[in-house]
């Protein structure tokens, strides 16, 4: 095990031997840091968080810190449980839990650039980017394979399905379905993430499906529930399944993000 002289490190943390901790951080009571992980200098990392194996802290981050929420009180504080690989650059912050039992969740080979931010009580999955400043207001949900672009700010209680991207300086404020690109002020769809898409491995047809859904729920003039059906029965697969699940699992109460509308003339 390798600690800074100079860092504080609680009695009770629980840190492996693999692990190390650099100058001027601090380890609170009851924080676990598992196998290799990397923590940098003047790291805070407290409220009982767990950390996986290989994750690497950068410079300034703090990790399990209170929530930023004005009834926050201490006997409230429920976990932050981080994954494995994760890798979280210099002033990120992220918060534990307050009002949920399972707290913050954060998944498996996540990448948060320079001052990205995670709400209590998000859950988060896997082969996420965060660019700088992306902020995810609490209990907001996040799939897997998203791209956050820099100060893209979502609203509290949205979901965003998985691999989504969301362009830069865009507000969040409703549901964004799967394989969507999505940009602006309040955020609207405006196609699908074919980028993204293609780096992780959806061929050319897949991509297109993808595409022809989309046009037929929002483009084509139908009322949702009608549309839906319509994809299931016109357009089956995989891809379609998952669209559908997730518009159908709209719990969040926050409404789904679609395309912008065409001004009529």
């Amino acid at each position: 095990m390798s600690i800074h002289p100079s860092a504080l490190v609680a009695p009770d943390a629980d840190i492996h031997p693999s692990a190390s901790i650099g100058p001027y951080s601090i380890i609170g009571a009851g924080v676990r840091i598992g196998a290799d992980c990397v923590i940098d200098s003047h790291v805070r990392i407290e409220g009982a968080a767990v950390l996986g194996v290989g994750n690497r802290v950068c410079h300034g981050a703090t990790l399990g810190s209170e929530p930023q929420d004005i009834h926050f009180r201490p006997e409230d504080s429920r976990p932050l449980i981080i994954g494995q690989h994760n890798h979280f650059k210099e002033g990120v912050n992220i918060s534990r839990g307050v009002k949920t039992e399972a707290g913050t969740c954060i998944g498996d080979h996540n990448y948060l650039m320079a001052f990205a931010h995670i709400g209590h009580d998000c859950h988060v999955g896997h082969h996420n980017i965060f660019a700088n400043t992306a902020t995810l207001g609490g209990h907001v949900q996040l799939g897997d394979h998203c791209f956050l672009s820099g100060h893209v700010a979502v609203h509290q209680f949205c979901r965003i399905g998985d691999s989504c991207m969301i362009g830069g300086v865009s507000g969040v404020t409703q549901d964004i379905p799967p394989f969507a690109l999505t940009n602006g002020q309040r955020a609207r769809l405006i196609g699908i993430n074919t980028v993204g898409l293609r780096r992780q491995g959806f061929s050319a047809e897949q991509r297109r499906h993808i595409k022809a859904v989309y046009r037929l729920l929002f483009r084509s003039g139908q009322p949702l529930v009608r549309a839906m059906e319509a994809a299931e029965a016109q357009l089956p697969g995989p891809e379609t399944e998952r669209i559908l699940a997730f518009i159908r699992a709209g719990d969040s109460g926050r409404g789904l993000t679609a395309f912008e509308r065409k001004p009529r003339v």
